[in-house]
């Protein structure tokens, strides 16, 4: 399945279901086939977006610090990292907020 977010603020931000589940939980909602992030609540769900991926950063150089600390080799980023993923979604809503609009799914 894929997530198709749109906007009048911007282009569509096409997402795979993983992705998208993954960003939804992280800014705090249920993931489902129809949605609305509406404007008023951008900032917060954005706030959260950027808490999570930098969270996901974090814990990323942990394992990368406790690999060396252990004269290891550091592990490699697998694939597209979350901010990679998240963040034409996160520009699309900051783009709606700045333009009073909503952003939407499944509809």
């Amino acid at each position: 399945m894929l997530y198709c977010f749109k906007s009048k603020a911007g282009a569509d931000v096409i997402m795979m279901a993983d992705s998208a589940d993954a960003v939804l939980r992280l800014m705090g909602r249920e993931p489902a086939p129809k949605g609305i992030l509406e404007t008023a609540d951008l900032p917060g769900l954005v706030q959260a977006l950027e808490a999570g991926v930098a969270e996901d950063e974090a814990q990323f150089q942990r394992a990368v610090d406790a690999a060396k600390a252990a004269g290891e080799h550091p592990p490699r980023r697998q694939g597209v990292s979350l901010r990679q993923r998240a963040w034409p979604l996160r520009d699309l809503m900051q783009r709606s907020h700045r333009e009073g609009a909503d952003v939407v799914w499944g509809v």
